[in-house]
């Protein structure tokens, strides 16, 4: 386990180093100093280290099993009766570890300086409109808009239209304005087209007092890699009750659960490819460059059923568990068919 935590830390640094690196660089001429820079830096580093946790306990798996294999170490344990699954046992705890520390420490770290400053700017929705939904005993508000953005302690929404509900859900008013405004005291807008429920129209300035709020708006409209791990739960259920989509969220969510069962997964397929009859002439490079470039393959892998479960293709509980599970099931095999003694 010491071997492979120090491989793992070694390939972390590298990779970390190279992307502060870059990334410093690129913040430099936009920031009033290194400083700035260089926190601005660490901030979207955090972000890239879900991208590439696997890939480093991968790669330290691999590391620790040639250090092993270099020393003769893994072929006396196999000589006096470890099964392969047996000695691959701390690479699997060591990974678990890995997984637990990276979801329940490290995601709402990144999430406590990434989200400090987020604005309407930063809310992007699945199709591109802004949907809000508002129930009370006097009915139900429902807003849609094509854009928003921020006037100091107002939400300004462009090309808005409100339909307004009784509680029998019978429509009662539809509003249409150019320009919507929502502050503490309420919706208004200037110059608005009005419907009754009778279909007759006018144009007046119109308000309408509403428990929404700027903040409130904000904070619905987070995205899921905006919120950590520990508030999602909540998070969820109160999207739920307002009608927005929360596929996205239950998504990231059973994400960060099953990470460690990932990392698992991701050192498991480390196991497999340190399989080797040689006790010399490991072949090290050859297996590492394979090995890469399955990892590449197991990420679209990935990625494509995170997409299927936010869009509703797969429940996103089956889309997040399904690919470690097939990784451990294949690796699993291999290591069981393969003889290393």
């Amino acid at each position: 386990m010491r071997r492979f935590f120090s491989g793992f830390l070694l390939v972390m640094l590298v990779v970390c180093g190279i992307i502060l690196a870059v990334t410093f660089v690129e913040r430099l001429p936009s920031n009033p100093d290194a400083i700035s820079a260089l926190y601005e830096s660490w901030v979207r580093l955090l972000e890239y280290v879900p991208l590439f946790l696997p890939l480093a306990v991968f790669m330290g798996t691999l590391l620790a099993s040639y250090n092993l294999t270099k020393s003769s170490e893994s072929i006396i344990v196999s000589s006096a009766g470890q099964s392969p699954f047996q000695a691959a046992r701390p690479f699997l705890i060591g990974a678990a570890i890995i997984g637990i520390i990276a979801t329940t420490i490290i995601n709402p770290y990144s999430v406590s300086i990434s989200a400090k400053n987020i604005t309407p700017d930063h809310l992007q929705l699945i199709d591109n409109q802004i949907w809000l939904r508002e129930s009370s005993p006097a009915g139900f508000i429902t807003m849609n808009a094509d854009a928003m953005h921020k006037s100091g302690n107002i939400l300004i929404f462009e090309n808005a239209t409100i339909f307004f509900q009784n509680p029998s859900f019978k429509l009662i008013e539809r509003i249409d304005a150019k320009t919507m405004r929502l502050s503490d005291d309420g919706l208004n807008a200037t110059a608005a087209t009005i419907w009754d429920n009778d279909g007759n129209m006018r144009k007046s300035d119109w308000h309408m007092e509403t428990l929404l709020n700027p903040q409130t708006v904000l904070d619905r409209y987070l995205q899921p890699d905006q919120i950590s791990f520990w508030q999602l739960p909540k998070f969820i259920e109160k999207m739920s009750k307002i009608g927005a989509p929360v596929r996205g969220h239950l998504v990231q969510l059973w994400t960060l659960l099953f990470l460690p069962l990932t990392m698992i997964a991701m050192a498991t397929l480390g196991v497999a490819f340190s399989q080797t009859k040689q006790r010399r002439n490991y072949s090290f490079g050859i297996k590492f460059s394979i090995g890469i470039i399955t990892c590449f393959a197991m990420y679209f892998i990935t990625n494509m059923f995170n997409a299927l479960g936010a869009t509703g293709v797969l429940p996103p509980l089956l889309a997040i568990i399904a690919p470690p599970l097939i990784i451990i099931a294949g690796a699993g095999i291999f290591i069981t068919s393969f003889d290393t003694i």
